[in-house]
C-alpha cells in the first residue's frame, strides 16, 4: 500500500490534517525551524557574499533524522509547512535535508485547515519559493548582523547580556520619544463656553461657542470667558443655518494581523501575545464534539484584506438569511490592498458560515470564543451594507443690531436610521466636528426653522487645559508600527514581548513605559547609529524584504546596501567605547560618605549603582534604589528586617542593620526542592560568567539545579511540583513544566493554567 509523508510545522496540526488525508499518509511535525544560524558566533560570511551558515538547531537532531527515516520509506513527500516567509525557509531547509532521501518531494500550501483545503493542496503541489526564502533569509541575516556586532557595544558601554535588534530598537525609540513628548509637555489652560437656548415649541437644548467674528475662540482665561460671558448675556440669538444630510458609515475590512492584534487588544484587553496565541490554536484546529479537530479561521499571519470568492458567497448567503435582503448589498465589498504588503494569502475570517461562535460556545474556551466572536463578527460585517445616519448641523447667531453675527454657536447631531454592519459589528461612531468648539447630541429640535429667535436659558464656563499625547498602549504601538510601515503583523508581539522581557519596557495599567535601561540603551544606538535606527531607514529595508519577494530586488544588493553604513558606523562607535561609557556617568548632589568625593550614578555589571567618583582610590558603593525590605524575613541574629541586596554572585538577602550586623544569607525563591527527601530550597546564584541559575539552599549534599527560573506551580499534567520560566521567539515568555514537557501561559493563575501547544 502506498505512504506518502507530510510535514507540518506544528505537532497541534498533525491529528487535524491525518483525518483529513487518511490512512495512506502519515503526519509529521517539524515543531518549528530545524535550522538556524549558530549562536555561538555572527555565522555569515560577510566577504563571502553574506552567505550564512546554517547549523541544525540544538535538540532538533532527533526529529531531523524521523523525518528523513520517513522520508526514505514514504512514496511521495508533501512538505506543508505555514504559507509565510518562515514556513517557506523551514520548508527550503527541510528539502535540502531529505532530498537525498526521497527526490518526489512537493511544496504544498493551505491558507485553513479544513478538508477541502487540504485536499487541494496535495492535488496541486508545488515548487518552493526561492524568492520568498531569499527575503527570509535577508531578513534573518540583518538581523544578526545587527544583534551580533552592535549588541557587544551595549555589553562594554553598560553591562553583558544586552541585546540590539534591527526592528526592536525603533520600536523602543518611538515608546521612548513619546515619553519625552509627555516630559517635556506644557499644558495650557483654555475656556469653553456652552449656552443652554430654547425656541417658542421646544425644549431646551445645548450648544456650543464655535466662532467669534469669524474666528475660532480663543479664551486662555477666565478673565477673557468672563469678559466674553457678559457680552454674550446682553445679546439675541437667532437660528442662522440648518444643514441636513444623509450620511453613509461604511464597515472596515476583514481583521488582518494588525488590525486583529489592535481591536483584540481594545476590546478584549489582551496582550498581543495572547491574542496571537489564542489565534493560533483556532487556527491550528478544536475539537469540535464527533466531527473531532477543526480548523475554525484562516491562517492568522497575514497583511491581506482579500477573501476568497467562495467565502465572500457563502458570507452573502448567511446575511441573507440571518438578517434579510435589506441589509445585503447589490455586489460584495471589495477592499483595497495597502502598498507592500504580502498577498499570499486572505485576510483573517472563519472557515465555514456553518459554524457560527453560539454553536461553538460549549467547545471552545471563553477567550477562544470571544476571539472567534469577535473575527466571525468582523467578517459578517464587512459584506454587509453602510450604516446610515442623519446629520444635522445647527448654526445659532449671537448679536445685537449693530453686529448681528458677533458669535456663532454650533450644535451637531447624528441619529442613524439604518443600522447596516451595525447590527453585526458595533462600531465606534466617531463625533461629528471639534469636541472643543461643537456640541454634539443624538437628537436636535424638529421644529426649528431659519431665522427664529431663541431664548437664552444658561450660560455654561468651562475651564480646561490642555493634554499631552497618551503613552501607547500594545494596540497603538502596533497601529503605529503597521502605519510606519516597519517590522511585519507577525512580529509586532514577538517584539513588544522582548522589549518587556529585556526590561527595556514596563506596562503600566496598559500602558508601555521605558524604563532607565530601555533609555540609556536607546541613548547610545540614537546617537551612535542614527542612520540605522530611525523610521525612515528601517521602512525602507522592509519594503527591500518584499522586493527580494517579489523579485524586484536580489539579496546581495539588499545586503550591501545595509550593511556599507553599519560597517562605518561600528569603526567609529568602536574607537569611542570609552567616550561613550562616560557619557553615561550622572553626577549627584551627594558627597561620598567614605572620602568626601563626590557620588556619580553609573552602570555595572548588576546594573545602575551609586558609586564614588573617586573610584579605584575609594571603592564606596550602594545601590541606586533604597534596599527592598522582604516581608515575613527577619534577621536570625538581632531581629532587624532583612532586605535584598545585589552582589557579585547575585542577589541575597542581607540584615538591615549592616554594617552593625553582618548576617547574610542566599535569596531564596520560596519554592521547595523537587528532589525526593530534600527539605531545602531553591535559590538564586550567579555563575562565574555572570549567568543566573537556580540550584538548592542544601548544595552540596543536593546537587538540583536547572538555569529555568522555578515557579511555585503545580503541573496540571503530570503533577510536577514545579514549573520553569522560558522564552522562545515563538511563544515569548511562558510556562514550562521540565517532566511531561508541557507549555503554559505564564499570565494565568494556577487554577486556570492554559496550554499553548
Amino acid at each position: 500500500m502506498a505512504q506518502n509523508l507530510v510535514i507540518v510545522e506544528s505537532t497541534a496540526k498533525t491529528k487535524t490534517i491525518k483525518k483529513f488525508l487518511g490512512k495512506n499518509y502519515i503526519v509529521l511535525s517539524s515543531v518549528g525551524h530545524l535550522k538556524d544560524l549558530p549562536k555561538g558566533n555572527l555565522g555569515v560570511e560577510i566577504d563571502d557574499n553574506f552567505e550564512p551558515t546554517y547549523i541544525t538547531i540544538r535538540g532538533k537532531g532527533k526529529i531531523l533524522n524521523d523525518l528523513k527515516k520517513a522520508a526514505a520509506e514514504s512514496d511521495a513527500v508533501f512538505i506543508a509547512t505555514d504559507p509565510d516567509r518562515e514556513g517557506e525557509a523551514i520548508a527550503w531547509h527541510i528539502n535540502e535535508e531529505i532530498r537525498s532521501k526521497n527526490s518526489n518531494t512537493y511544496r504544498i500550501q493551505f491558507n485553513e485547515i479544513t478538508q477541502t483545503a487540504v485536499l487541494n493542496a496535495i492535488q496541486n503541489p508545488m515548487a518552493i519559493d526561492e524568492k520568498r526564502v531569499e527575503a527570509q533569509k535577508a531578513r534573518r541575516v540583518l538581523d544578526r548582523l545587527v544583534g551580533y556586532q552592535i549588541s557587544p557595544i551595549l555589553w562594554k558601554t553598560i553591562f553583558r547580556g544586552l541585546s540590539a535588534g534591527r526592528v526592536q530598537s525603533v520600536a523602543l525609540r518611538l515608546i521612548i520619544e513619546r515619553e519625552t513628548e509627555i516630559e517635556n509637555f506644557v499644558s495650557v489652560e483654555y475656556w469653553t463656553i456652552t449656552a443652554q437656548v430654547q425656541g417658542n415649541n421646544t425644549k431646551p437644548f445645548y450648544s456650543k461657542l464655535f466662532k467669534i467674528q469669524g474666528n475660532k475662540p480663543e479664551i486662555p482665561d477666565k478673565d477673557r470667558c468672563d469678559q466674553i460671558l457678559a457680552d454674550l448675556k446682553t445679546k439675541n440669538y437667532v437660528v442662522k443655518d440648518i444643514s441636513k444630510k444623509e450620511v453613509s458609515r461604511k464597515p472596515a475590512p476583514p481583521f488582518t494581523t494588525s488590525t486583529m492584534q489592535q481591536e483584540a487588544a481594545k476590546r478584549l484587553g489582551y496582550s498581543t501575545k495572547k491574542i496571537m496565541m489564542i489565534a493560533q490554536q483556532l487556527y491550528e484546529g478544536i475539537e469540535i464534539g464527533s466531527e473531532g479537530s477543526i480548523g475554525l479561521i484562516t491562517y492568522m499571519r497575514t497583511d491581506s484584506t482579500r477573501i476568497a470568492n467562495e467565502a465572500v458567497q457563502s458570507a452573502r448567503e448567511y446575511i441573507y438569511s440571518a438578517y434579510g435582503k435589506d441589509y445585503l448589498p447589490d455586489s460584495p465589498n471589495i477592499y483595497k490592498a495597502k502598498k507592500n504588503i504580502q498577498d499570499a494569502h486572505e485576510a483573517i475570517r472563519p472557515t465555514s458560515m456553518h459554524r457560527d461562535p453560539k454553536s461553538l460556545k460549549k467547545f471552545l474556551t471563553a477567550e477562544q470564543f470571544k476571539l472567534y466572536e469577535l473575527i466571525w463578527n468582523r467578517f459578517i460585517a464587512c459584506q454587509m451594507k453602510p450604516a446610515k445616519l442623519h446629520q444635522t448641523t445647527l448654526d445659532i447667531a449671537a448679536g445685537d443690531s449693530s453686529d448681528k453675527e458677533r458669535y456663532i454657536f454650533r450644535t451637531t447631531g447624528s441619529v442613524v436610521i439604518f443600522r447596516g454592519f451595525l447590527q453585526v459589528y458595533e462600531d465606534y461612531l466617531e463625533p461629528n466636528g471639534d469636541d472643543d468648539s461643537t456640541d454634539n447630541q443624538p437628537n436636535l429640535p424638529e421644529n426649528l426653522v431659519i431665522g427664529q429667535k431663541l431664548e437664552l436659558l444658561d450660560l455654561i464656563s468651562d475651564q480646561h487645559f490642555t493634554k499631552p499625547p497618551a503613552r501607547y498602549s500594545e494596540s497603538s504601538l502596533v497601529k503605529e508600527l503597521d502605519n510606519l510601515g516597519i517590522g511585519r503583523p507577525s512580529t509586532y508581539s514577538l517584539i513588544i514581548s522582548t522589549l518587556m522581557l529585556r526590561k527595556y519596557i514596563e506596562r503600566n495599567n496598559k500602558q508601555l513605559v521605558p524604563t532607565d535601561l530601555g533609555r540609556t540603551v536607546n541613548k547610545i544606538l540614537v546617537l551612535n547609529f542614527p542612520d540605522l535606527f530611525n523610521v525612515k531607514f528601517t521602512a525602507k529595508m522592509e519594503a527591500e524584504l518584499d522586493k527580494i519577494e517579489s523579485g524586484d530586488l536580489k539579496y546581495l544588493a539588499v545586503m550591501h546596501d545595509f550593511y556599507k553604513p553599519l560597517s562605518a558606523a561600528l569603526h567609529r562607535v568602536e574607537q569611542e567605547k570609552e567616550i561613550i561609557k562616560e557619557s553615561l556617568i550622572e553626577e549627584t548632589d551627594e558627597m561620598c560618605p567614605k572620602c568626601g568625593s563626590k557620588l556619580i550614578a553609573r552602570w555595572g555589571r548588576n546594573g545602575k549603582f551609586i558609586g564614588c567618583s573617586a573610584y579605584p582610590d575609594c571603592k564606596y558603593t550602594r545601590p541606586l534604589e533604597a534596599e527592598q525590605v522582604v516581608q515575613d524575613e527577619i534577621c536570625e541574629k538581632c531581629g532587624r528586617p532583612m532586605v535584598i541586596k545585589v552582589g557579585r554572585f547575585g542577589r541575597f538577602l542581607a540584615c538591615s542593620g549592616y554594617p552593625e550586623c553582618n548576617n547574610a544569607k542566599p535569596y531564596s525563591l520560596r519554592v521547595p526542592c523537587p528532589k525526593p527527601d530534600c527539605d531545602g530550597e531553591v535559590i538564586e546564584r550567579k555563575s562565574k560568567r555572570g549567568k543566573v541559575f537556580y540550584g538548592c539552599s542544601n548544595y552540596p549534599n543536593c546537587d538540583f539545579v536547572t538555569w529555568y527560573k522555578p515557579v511555585a506551580k503545580k503541573c496540571p499534567n503530570c503533577q510536577s511540583p514545579y514549573l520553569e520560566e522560558r522564552y522562545s521567539q515563538r511563544d515569548g515568555e511562558y510556562l514550562y513544566c521540565p517532566k511531561c514537557k508541557t507549555k503554559y501561559e505564564k499570565e494565568t493563575s494556577e487554577e486556570t493554567l492554559t496550554i499553548i501547544d
